[in-house]
């Protein structure tokens, strides 16, 4: 039986807290997750159309790949200024790389494309992440349409008036002997979200029946079929990013490989994922506050389970905005 930790939350991993600024009536939002004292990192991007900041310090032959906080953010690369507000929070507390008498602050991050969702304008700020980090917290700090999740949509394989909402969500397992891992991802897919349990269809396109019901249609076989025509408005508006954590004490190349692996929960959750239309980026860190031995395979299985809960959470926790219905709104209409 699976075990999850007792937040069911990335903030079951020692040393995490998360915060949130979410701006609903813009459709936009942004997340952090804090780990001011310092994590191992590594980064796996396996979209093509991908929207980030300093990853290369996380690749597996860094000389140092400790980073203090990670940024999620919507805006597209617009929002990535909320990182600065980050770094303003950090070196206020006095944490970072230092220098001398200085803090350097590590912030890397991903986006996710908003702009088209309600108003294009708007995108996080540096205030905003400073926001984000004032709020944050130890403990589960909400689900669905808050943070970086507040303007996510998913099935976007037709016209944009067919999408569902997405959301931000998060996961914990706990395995043992001290051992937590954990993942926070904000789903803004092309394709729907799945049930990997049963395959059953969460939320996807959305089609109008005969009879004027609403149902949601299954994305993977769509986009196979005869029928399907590529939606010109989807590329580059569509990335599924997430931080995978745990207490482990990992190596950077421990943290990359965790990160590879757990894009395997995004393709469990989210169908197709990794698509010319997605810039899929999943960022994983260790705190090492606990020193059982790292067993990867046992890490990596737990990061592919967190990955895809935390995905499906994220969408079933979600509500309406800006005229797109959420999962919860659509009961009993799925596939």
């Amino acid at each position: 039986m699976i075990v999850t930790g007792p937040g069911n939350c990335i903030t079951d991993v020692d040393g995490i807290r998360v915060g949130h600024h979410t701006d609903p009536g813009a459709g936009t939002g942004c997340s952090v997750v804090l780990c001011e004292d310092g994590a191992v990192g590594g980064v796996s991007v396996m979209g093509a159309f991908p929207g980030s900041r300093e990853i290369a310090m996380l690749g597996p032959t860094s000389v140092d790949s400790v980073v203090h906080a990670i940024l999620l953010t919507g805006g597209s690369v617009f929002g990535l200024d909320a990182a600065s507000g980050i770094l303003r929070y950090l070196e206020g507390r006095r944490k970072g790389y230092r220098v001398g008498s200085f803090y350097v602050p590590r912030v890397p991050g991903a986006v996710i494309f908003d702009l088209v969702f309600i108003n294009h304008r708007v995108r996080p700020t540096a205030d905003d992440g400073f926001a984000a980090c004032e709020s944050a917290l130890d403990r589960a700090s909400g689900e669905g349409t808050i943070g970086a999740g507040t303007g996510a949509t998913v099935g976007k394989l037709g016209e944009p008036k067919q999408a569902m909402k997405g959301g931000f969500g998060t996961a914990s397992v706990d395995l043992g002997d001290g051992v937590v891992v954990a993942a926070a991802v904000v789903t803004n897919s092309i394709g729907g979200i799945y049930d990997p349990a049963d395959g059953r269809v969460l939320a996807g396109p959305r089609s109008r029946a005969q009879t004027g019901e609403e149902t949601i249609i299954d994305s993977l076989r769509h986009i196979v079929s005869a029928d399907y025509s590529p939606p010109k408005w989807a590329s580059g508006t569509n990335t599924t990013i997430g931080v995978i954590a745990t207490n482990a004490r990992l190596t950077t190349g421990d943290a990359n490989r965790l990160a590879t692996v757990g894009h395997d929960g995004i393709a469990l959750a989210v169908r197709p994922a990794h698509m010319q239309y997605d810039g899929d980026t999943l960022f994983a860190i260790g705190t090492g506050s606990t020193n059982t031995p790292v067993d990867m395979t046992r890490l990596g299985a737990a990061a592919v389970h967190c990955v895809a809960q935390a995905a499906i959470s994220g969408v079933l926790a979600a509500t309406g905005l800006g005229g797109i219905p959420a999962a919860s709104e659509m009961e009993g209409n799925r596939l």
